[in-house]
């Protein structure tokens, strides 16, 4: 979707500012919004996709007023409740009012550093061989889906060409909406200066995405 994340090429929002030795946390609470969502990701009723898409679906205004681990809690208020963990009105009252639905699993703390350790690899096999090779020109796709997708709006309709194929993966536009993995290639692609930029634009420079294949056409 073409949300208020996807900010690449967009004007007006000023330089980016690198914190020198920033923290991991800048307050407090922030450790407790990073445990809550991971300890609800346990619960095995959403994918990382569909968690992602709920952070992209926050309306602009709260979105680009809100702070990195505001963005995670907003959204984890909107899983917990679209899987009806909670109700509105305990959000609102601040405690529990009712018996809501029950986790696949509980995330202890004695299986934190494991779980942390295995991360969530998302590569998985597919049958069919890549459709494209290192080299070859593609044209990425003139989409906007009001679902999730990784395709970013500034790279859309844009030539390029396969620098590598990465493998196979989980395809997020699918799994972010309850339609299974459905793992496909994924590339990544080179595009000039020029082609996302347009004219005038430093001819030396180039910008490479990870693509998967259904993004993709061939020229």
């Amino acid at each position: 979707m073409n949300g208020p994340h996807d900010l690449g090429g967009q004007m007006g929002f000023g330089p980016v500012a690198p914190e020198p030795n920033e923290p991991y946390f800048h307050a407090e609470w922030e450790k407790r919004a990073l445990g809550l969502t991971l300890s609800c990701g346990a619960f095995g009723a959403w994918t990382i996709d569909e968690s992602r898409h709920a952070r992209e679906s926050i309306a602009p205004a709260a979105y680009l007023s809100a702070s990195y681990y505001e963005i995670w809690i907003r959204a984890l208020e909107t899983l917990l409740t679209r899987h009806d963990f909670v109700a509105p009105e305990e959000l609102a009252a601040g405690r529990s009012l009712r018996q809501g639905a029950s986790p696949k699993r509980v995330l202890t703390a004695d299986m934190v550093a494991g779980v942390l350790a295995r991360g969530g690899p998302c590569d998985r096999p597919v049958e069919e061989p890549p459709r494209f090779v290192v080299g070859q020109a593609v044209r990425t796709r003139n989409i906007h889906p009001t679902g999730h997708t990784r395709l970013p709006r500034y790279a859309r309709a844009k030539t390029g060409f396969i620098e590598a194929v990465q493998g196979s993966f989980v395809f997020p536009d699918a799994n972010a909406h309850g339609g299974g993995e459905q793992p496909q290639w994924v590339y990544t692609v080179v595009f000039k200066g020029p082609e996302i930029w347009g004219e005038g634009s430093d001819p030396s420079l180039s910008l490479s995405i990870d693509a998967w294949e259904s993004y993709l056409e061939p020229v």
